[in-house]
């Protein structure tokens, strides 16, 4: 929005017009389909498919959990062709020439080497899945270990499996549990039921095909351990969504390099002569990653507190949200000119 109002202010005039969209379901929090609004407007999504999500957990005050399409309808809006609604699709509906993002990092990286301006290159690959392991409810005072069949002692050493398979692997592969259920939730009852949610990232694609596959033996392993005597506990595996490793196209990146050098010179940001900036890959998925499967796309990363992200002490200081807009406005700016 500063950007926008740099713009208006200064009187600057552009080759295409210059806007700001609000993409729906980035994180992927209450609906469980990360970059869902860019995902759809790419074409690599089916609306449909959007629609029928359903929010993850237990709903508020006891009622049945919405649909995307349900809260759509909800809130009043509607569908395409009806008024003031435009197709979500990068061919028929909002069409773009190129797409800039500013962000936090949402890591340690510049904060840790006191750089202040990260040129994103592209993002790593990542998969979500619904894991659900299924054994027998029974009472923990009367029902012997090897009578059990404990879902979430199942699900405890798939999680520790995991985490250990990914550092085995390395060259960054990653696995995270989020998300953990079991039921039926009492003190004196072995929960004969656990779902949990599974994400697994790395930046090369084969490794984390690699690391797919000996995850998904390990999780049908750990299903089969449920203490002494091993009684079988089953499972259930449901990949939830994917999203393959991108490169940002290289006359985009460059317009956020030129800009991002331009702006820390301009300020006198350098250390030992080197300008505090960095190419590197975001670790998280952003719209850009989708947006760049149908338009010249960038992103730029500015240093976070501690490197702290989805938690009340993530924080940004002004200095630096006020350089990454400087940034970005100059980086568009340099890609409209290259358009004329």
């Amino acid at each position: 929005m500063e950007m926008l109002r740099v713009l208006e202010e200064n009187w600057v005039e552009t080759l295409g017009p210059v806007g700001v969209v609000d993409w729906t379901n980035e994180e992927g929090a209450r609906f469980a389909m990360s970059m869902m609004g860019s995902a759809v407007w790419s074409g690599e999504v089916e609306e449909e498919r959007a629609r029928r999500l359903r929010e993850v957990g237990r709903a508020a005050g006891g009622r049945v959990a919405r649909t995307v399409g349900e809260e759509l309808e909800r809130i009043g809006v509607g569908r395409a062709g009806e008024a003031g609604v435009v197709e979500a699709s990068w061919e028929t509906g909002v069409k773009m020439a190129a797409h800039f993002e500013l962000h936090i990092e949402q890591g340690p990286h510049l904060v840790g080497a006191g750089e202040k301006i990260g040129v994103v290159e592209g993002a790593q690959a990542y998969r979500w899945y619904e894991v659900e392991f299924h054994g027998r409810d029974c009472h923990t005072g009367t029902t012997s270990f090897p009578h059990r069949a404990d879902a979430l002692l199942a699900a405890a050493k798939a999680i520790v499996d995991v985490r250990a398979l990914a550092e085995e692997l390395g060259n960054g592969a990653l696995a995270s549990v989020g998300i953990i259920e079991a039921k039926p939730g009492s003190v004196n009852t072995v929960p004969g039921f656990v779902s949990m949610s599974l994400d697994l990232r790395c930046p090369d694609e084969k490794i984390l095909d690699e690391l797919e596959k000996r995850v998904m033996e390990s999780l049908r392993s750990a299903a089969g351990y449920s203490g002494a005597g091993g009684r079988s506990v089953q499972t259930n595996i449901k990949e939830t969504f994917r999203s393959t490793a991108v490169r940002f196209q290289r006359e985009a990146v460059d317009c956020v390099e030129a800009a991002a050098r331009h702006v820390l010179e301009s300020a006198g940001a350098s250390q030992g002569g080197k300008t505090l900036m960095r190419r590197m890959s975001s670790g998280a998925g952003h719209d850009s990653v989708f947006a760049s499967k149908r338009c010249p796309t960038a992103m730029i990363f500015v240093p976070c507190k501690d490197g702290v992200s989805h938690h009340p002490e993530e924080w940004c200081e002004k200095d630096d949200c006020a350089m990454g807009a400087s940034v970005l406005i100059q980086a568009l700016l340099r890609y409209d000119r290259t358009r004329g």
